[in-house]
């Protein structure tokens, strides 16, 4: 694949994944690149277009083929995460439906819940969305209020639901609600159907700083009645377990994007920076503008070798929270420098929206936050010293 880093190819880099990245590169120039400021402007990436994806095989592409999906592993939904963010199309956010709602229903999905629901994910007629985060809820799961209560053949949903990505133009939510009370210590998951949903609302798509495609919303449930198969897997209480099992891909997906953006925001300073003049000549012969893309660059190869290290490990089935922990702090943390010092060296243009590396100055925010905030990785890796 093609890079600005000195990073060689990890070693579960196979020839198959290297023309996979090449259709995904073909995919992505054509169908996102052209488009990318009219889905910020829309706030909203066009159904047709996760169709196209789901045509191309990067919807689902890790799981089982029985499904419709692709039969991939890990290593095709890093190189589809890590293609969108390197030509700057993360807007595109398929790793929420890939590694975010999808593995639920692959890992805990009774045998009914998969066929009723992966096949179209992988072709682009469902679009999923993950419902975890809660207005006075967010790293701390356990505290989410949104409750289900069994009434028969049915459970009755009420609560609400917080920056929601994907929420504005979600077919189904997989919703983490508390069994019974708000104070219930058991949390369960369900897939929630939204079309012609009784007491079900949304928002607005939100007015985020960055990534404003993304379609992140509120969501709310005013007695909504959903079948009891909603329920992932048919047995209550098994959320928190399910969460804790499938959060490392999560932690990754972000991880990824942001590694992926650190190369495109070097990409972009440089082009720039060897064509501008100032005083004569190109801004790039100026020793401190040397000095600071040999930083970045630092940065974004150490970067992009720890998490290729990280893909390697929990293809083995060997990574554990306390390194996702370390490696997704450092990485969303060196995003933010790397974008800063890059943005710069654009002078009085980094800051017209225009250009690419504006919108990569506010995007890259995210990464601090979402998946899991700087302050709580530390407080993981804290526990391990």
């Amino acid at each position: 694949m093609t890079s600005a880093l000195q990073v060689p190819d990890p070693e579960w880099m196979t020839e198959d994944l290297r023309i996979f990245a090449a259709a995904v590169d073909r995919f992505v120039v054509r169908e996102c690149v052209p488009h990318l400021d009219t889905w910020r402007r829309a706030r909203n990436v066009p159904r047709e277009v996760w169709r196209k994806a789901g045509a191309a095989g990067l919807l689902l592409a890790s799981a089982p083929a029985d499904y419709g999906g692709g039969g991939g592993t890990l290593a095709h939904e890093a190189v589809i995460i890590e293609r969108l963010g390197y030509h700057g199309a993360s807007h595109l956010i398929i790793g929420v439906q890939n590694l975010g709602a999808a593995p639920y229903l692959i890992k805990f999905g009774t045998e009914a819940q998969k066929q009723r629901w992966l096949p179209g994910m992988a072709s682009g007629e469902i679009i999923g969305a993950m419902g975890m985060t809660e207005p006075d809820a967010g790293s701390d799961l356990k505290a989410i209020r949104t409750t289900a209560r069994r009434d028969g053949d049915h459970y009755v949903i009420n609560g609400q639901k917080m920056f929601t990505t994907l929420g504005s133009v979600a077919d189904i939510i997989m919703l983490a609600c508390k069994i019974g009370t708000p104070d219930s210590p058991d949390i369960s998951i369900f897939m929630i159907e939204t079309e012609g949903l009784k007491g079900f609302s949304r928002s607005r798509p939100l007015d985020t700083l960055g990534h404003q495609a993304h379609g992140a919303c509120e969501l709310f449930f005013d007695d909504v009645r959903v079948p009891a198969d909603c329920l992932i897997g048919g047995i209550e209480g098994q959320g928190f377990r399910q969460m804790m099992v499938n959060l490392i891909p999560e932690r990754l997906i972000g991880t990824l994007e942001a590694a992926a953006m650190m190369e495109h925001a070097l990409r972009e300073t440089i082009a720039y920076v060897r064509q501008r003049k100032a005083f004569g000549k190109s801004v790039l012969e100026f020793q401190n503008t040397q000095f600071v893309l040999a930083d970045c660059k630092t940065e974004a190869t150490l970067a992009k070798t720890l998490v290729n290290h990280c893909i390697g490990r929990q293809l083995k089935g060997t990574l554990d929270p306390v390194t996702t922990a370390m490696t997704k702090l450092w990485v969303s943390e060196a995003l933010g420098r790397i974008v800063d010092r890059c943005l710069q060296l654009f002078g009085g243009y980094g800051y017209i929206n225009e250009f690419p590396i504006a919108h990569m100055f506010i995007d890259a925010r995210l990464y601090r936050i979402g998946g899991g905030t700087s302050e709580i990785m530390k407080r993981i890796i804290s526990r391990s010293l």
